[in-house]
């Protein structure tokens, strides 16, 4: 009795320090938020600093709507999980249905249900709205709802597979169900990898090979400088939702592609379209899809072996798993993922980083590369001084003057 007492001492002692450590992270973001730094005089060098203040204007309401959400989803689960009120909705539950999976089935789509709800006025705001004030939305009112009804049903389907799937392990392998479940998600992340931009991607957005024209013969030319045999280049049609421009590199195997928004086209100089293709051919020469998939799956590993000591409460042996299993296992992945943001955006930043440096030495022309990061950042109204621990914590590409001070130093003419 004594061991176990200790055991579930020290599993409390971890959800406290979890929801400590989320704590602490999210008040800094929302102190840094609400109270940034004065803007940098230096930026004048770039920008004007009028527009430093719009862009700052811009990001504040954004970073607000963000850490609120995150703070409701993190009380919803915290209230269900620990609460007298929590205990008697999930005893109401089981009370609708003797069978074990259709409680179990009919928990996760409360749960999911609950959640969506409380996600929908912040993903209206900071989707729809915020960016319909500021010009940056091209989608009807109607069209956004089409969008988001497509992206809400394919979550819902991947949920409750998830659910089902995880359920199934838990009474079935009951010792080792974080193995296999860590092997299961390894498994899922090449899945989506190769398949989402071929089955998912195209229920949004149309993509079609990038026409015989100069931008066609520049990809030629950088792939045979870069020594890459560049399967696809796909242009979207982005500007049915939206003023950005971007471009991305995403697949696997007979899937891997760069895709450019055709915002980017239309409204880029050449030499900057030919700076962000030799980017992207820089996330390919570095394999970094590659590497990102194999560091899912580290990270879904040590995931799944912290996960079988915080969800022990709720893993009783030789019986049946209680649907508040999925709430608590909702909540630990909510917390985790927040608390380890710093590390993977770190990561991704890097990655970002040596893109931007392979880009320069392919193209060769620091003018062109510096330009397009200052329309990127002026079509977009990106923060040119945001507060340092927004940029630790949350940005998985470098701030603006950042990526224009490492060009500057990198380049050797």
């Amino acid at each position: 009795m004594i061991t176990i007492g200790n055991s579930f001492r020290r599993i409390s002692q971890a959800w406290f320090l979890l929801l400590s450590l989320t704590a602490v992270f999210a008040l800094l973001y929302l102190i840094s938020a609400l109270f940034p730094r004065p803007i940098d005089p230096s930026i004048s060098k770039y920008f004007s600093l009028a527009l430093a203040e719009k862009a700052r204007i811009y990001n504040y309401a954004p970073r607000i709507v963000y850490i609120v959400h995150l703070c409701l989803q993190i009380g919803f689960l915290t209230w269900l999980l620990f609460s007298t009120r929590g205990r008697i909705l999930f005893q109401r539950v089981r009370n609708l249905s003797r069978n074990y999976w259709g409680v179990s089935v009919l928990s996760i789509l409360a749960i999911w249900l609950v959640s969506t709800l409380i996600s929908l006025p912040f993903s209206y705001y900071s989707g729809y709205y915020w960016q319909k004030i500021w010009g940056f939305s091209t989608q009807s009112q109607v069209a956004w709802w089409i969008d988001y009804l497509k992206n809400t049903s394919i979550d819902l389907v991947l949920s409750l597979a998830g659910g089902i799937i995880f359920f199934l392990l838990v009474n079935k392998i009951s010792r080792y169900w974080w193995l296999v479940g860590s092997l299961l998600f390894s498994l899922w992340l090449v899945v989506e990898y190769f398949f989402w931009p071929i089955v998912v991607s195209p229920i949004f957005n149309h993509f079609e090979p990038l026409p015989k024209s100069a931008i066609t013969s520049m990809v030629n030319e950088l792939a045979h400088k870069a020594g890459l045999n560049v399967g696809s280049v796909l242009e979207m049609d982005a500007s049915k939702q939206t003023t950005f421009a971007n471009a991305y590199f995403t697949g696997v195997g007979s899937t891997k592609r760069i895709v450019i928004y055709d915002t980017l086209l239309k409204n880029y100089s050449l030499p900057e379209i030919k700076a962000v293709i030799a980017h992207e051919m820089g996330h390919w020469r570095h394999n970094d899809v590659a590497h990102g998939l194999l560091l899912g799956m580290a990270g879904g590993f040590i995931v799944f072996s912290i996960l079988t000591f915080l969800l022990k409460p709720w893993l009783p042996k030789n019986s049946a798993k209680p649907p508040e299993l999925w709430a608590a296992l909702q909540l630990a992945l909510i917390l985790l993922l927040f608390v380890s943001s710093p590390l993977q955006n770190a990561i991704s930043r890097q990655m970002e980083r040596n893109a931007d440096y392979f880009s320069l030495e392919l193209t060769g022309n620091l003018p062109a590369e510096i330009q397009l990061q200052e329309d990127l950042a002026r079509n977009s109204l990106a923060d040119l001084d945001p507060p340092g621990f927004i940029v630790w914590f949350s940005y998985d590409h470098p701030p603006t003057l950042t990526r224009i001070h490492d060009l500057e130093r990198e380049y050797r003419p």
